[in-house]
């Protein structure tokens, strides 16, 4: 009789355990899905800067076409690869297509910034300069965003693979998740070298 009160005690504590250790991989995948979402209301905001950017350089840069529909293709890309990415973002290849087609865009963009340096009157432009100091404050806000869903990830990967709870996590199907990483090429990466 007591063995048989100890086992069902016994029994007992581990259900409520793995109850626990469930409902805490729901709640960090919640999170997880949370700080995406926070990533994917700044990229909003860039996607819908980026065309009125683009507007405004038009009227300056006639002869840079192809610079500003490489930046409008690489922003509808963007867009399309964000939305599935918002879907799941536990979705490893969707997260991935995200960081790619956000590297595209940053690069597209930048040409079409380097290029806007031959344009005085562009650079002067007060449409310009707000829709540049907007987009700036908003590449700021994804940075912030994208740190916080690192923490996120990083986390929820931990208790995935700690043991005992990865236990549950395969039972239940709980898979690691991609962190958003910078996208530039090795080159990029390297330091700028200044000479005077």
């Amino acid at each position: 009789m007591v063995s048989t009160i100890i086992l069902f005690a016994i029994l007992l504590l581990l259900l409520f355990w793995a109850v626990g250790a469930y409902n805490r991989l729901v709640s960090l995948r919640n999170q997880l899905k949370n700080a995406f979402s926070q990533i994917d209301i700044q990229l909003k905001r860039r996607y819908d800067l980026i065309p009125n950017l683009v507007e405004t350089a038009r009227g300056y840069m006639k002869h840079e076409r192809e610079t500003l529909e490489a930046v409008i293709a690489a922003r509808n890309h963007a867009v399309t690869a964000n939305a599935k990415a918002a879907v799941d973002p536990a979705d490893n290849g969707a997260v991935k297509q995200l960081a790619m087609a956000e590297g595209v865009l940053t690069s597209s963009l930048g040409r079409m910034f380097a290029l806007s340096e031959a344009y005085p009157d562009l650079k002067a432009n007060e449409n310009m300069l707000q829709l540049t100091e907007e987009l700036t404050s908003t590449e700021n806000r994804i940075a912030f965003a994208r740190q916080g869903y690192n923490d996120n990830a990083m986390e929820y990967n931990i208790s995935i693979e700690q043991f005992p709870v990865s236990i549950i996590a395969g039972m239940f199907a709980f898979k690691q998740v991609e962190m958003l990483e910078a996208t530039e090429s090795p080159e990029e990466r390297k330091a700028v070298k200044v000479a005077f």
